[in-house]
């Protein structure tokens, strides 16, 4: 007389579902009582059974995997990582993700995130808006500032002119950092 079927699933790691088919595709042999010789079992799951596939296994390393651009880490199945999966470690990837979308979602309702394009083409439209009224200044003081000075207005201009342009390449030069 051997052990019953489930207790034979826990012996196996398996579950009572996966050592009745075992029964049924004839890998396994019970005992006519309906029992399982463990040791024989064994023998048999061993030599009548496939190699498990990759990502089939019950139990799976965790592996924790940090994403580039921002500082939350996501915990995944070693198995995942590598390449295979399984139905229980698809649905854990898909509640990590619907998570992280809600975070963001969550994230963007509160304010705390803006459109990307959006905010580079208002600080396009804003540095375009201080260059031109820069490039406008010496035509609007030039004259007052030259009967001031008692100076030609038209040299004054051309140099407040070419002063405003230089200044204005070098802050061109500045390359500003978008993370």
């Amino acid at each position: 007389m051997g052990i019953s079927i489930r207790a034979y699933a826990r012996h196996r790691g398996v579950s009572d579902t996966a050592v009745h088919k075992a029964i049924r595709a004839g890998r396994i042999t019970p005992e006519p009582d309906g029992s399982i010789d463990a040791d024989r079992a064994d023998q048999e799951w061993a030599s009548n059974s496939d190699n498990p596939k990759v990502g089939t296994t019950k139990r799976a390393e965790k592996v924790t995997i940090k994403e580039s651009n921002n500082d939350s880490a996501s915990v995944l199945p070693a198995t995942l990582a590598t390449g295979g999966t399984s139905l229980l470690q698809a649905r854990t990837v898909n509640e990590v993700v619907k998570a992280q979308t809600n975070k963001v979602r969550l994230a963007r309702l509160k304010g705390e995130l803006v459109d990307r394009p959006q905010a580079n083409a208002h600080v396009f439209k804003l540095a375009r808006a201080e260059r031109d009224a820069w490039q406008n200044w010496p035509a609007r003081v030039s004259a007052q500032l030259a009967a001031k000075l008692e100076v030609d207005a038209h040299t004054l201009h051309v140099l407040l002119e070419t002063a405003v342009r230089e200044h204005l390449q070098e802050l061109g030069d500045v390359r500003p950092r978008v993370d």
